[in-house]
């Protein structure tokens, strides 16, 4: 990815501390959008100095599409589009409120939309794309008070893959990857570290995305590669 434009969202998230740093390292210029300034401190703690200044970061609301628009518009050039940004809930489906619904879906489905949308226009523009997003195992194999979560990241498969299908042809791709739990400090403190040996490290699920990121990956569209660790 030397030299490529990347648009990382999520970037300054949990995953995105494994992903950052794997994506600085094969040259790329990277742009991250973020909400939450003790997150760009927390990331700034884990790059070295030389690789936190490449970075271009822009506070940006991702669920507002004139906002999502602008941070494209700005790039002039998006070469690659790496989605981690989205949200994590639980409940059951009768006691669920269609608030906390309908934020899921905006979390999970609509910003992946939004920066899709704008993203992929640029990448028509200049003919070259790479999108890589973001699902989850619970999108093939959905399991119970999991259900909005479950179906925006089915819905997030489903989109991806349409992507693809629309960009036949071209030297664009979309391909999404489907997590199992990651090990991150936010999963730690929810769950406990006692089972975290089995779970994905944002390292190796680094690994995956920045291939699927690369021009290697230029024959690989549409797939939807599970990465489940030991769980």
């Amino acid at each position: 990815m030397k030299g490529k434009k990347v648009l990382l969202t999520g970037g300054t998230g949990g995953l995105g501390l494994g992903v950052t740093p794997a994506v600085l390292a094969r040259g790329a210029d990277v742009t991250i959008p973020y909400r939450r300034a003790r997150e760009v401190e927390r990331l700034k703690g884990f790059l070295s100095p030389a690789d936190f200044a490449r970075i271009q970061l822009i506070p940006v609301d991702l669920m507002n599409e004139s906002a999502v628009q602008n941070l494209v518009d700005g790039m002039g050039q998006v070469d690659v589009l790496i989605h981690l940004a989205g949200g994590f809930s639980m409940g059951k489906t009768h006691e669920y409120s269609l608030e906390q619904w309908k934020l899921d879906f905006d979390l999970n489905l609509t910003t992946t939309f939004l920066v899709c949308k704008h993203s992929l226009r640029r990448m028509l523009e200049g003919g070259y794309g790479r999108i890589v997003t973001v699902g989850s195992r619970g999108a093939v194999e959905p399991g119970g008070q999991l259900a909005a979560y479950c179906a925006s990241k089915a819905g997030v498969v489903a989109l991806t893959r349409a992507i693809a299908d629309e960009t036949k042809g071209t030297n664009i791709t979309a391909n999404v990857v489907l997590p199992s739990i990651i090990d991150t400090p936010t999963n730690r403190a929810a769950m406990g570290a006692e089972n975290a040996f089995q779970w994905v490290k944002p390292e190796s699920l680094a690994e995956v995305i920045c291939f699927l990121a690369s021009e290697a990956a230029q024959d690989v569209r549409g797939a939807a590669v599970p990465v489940y660790g030991s769980v």
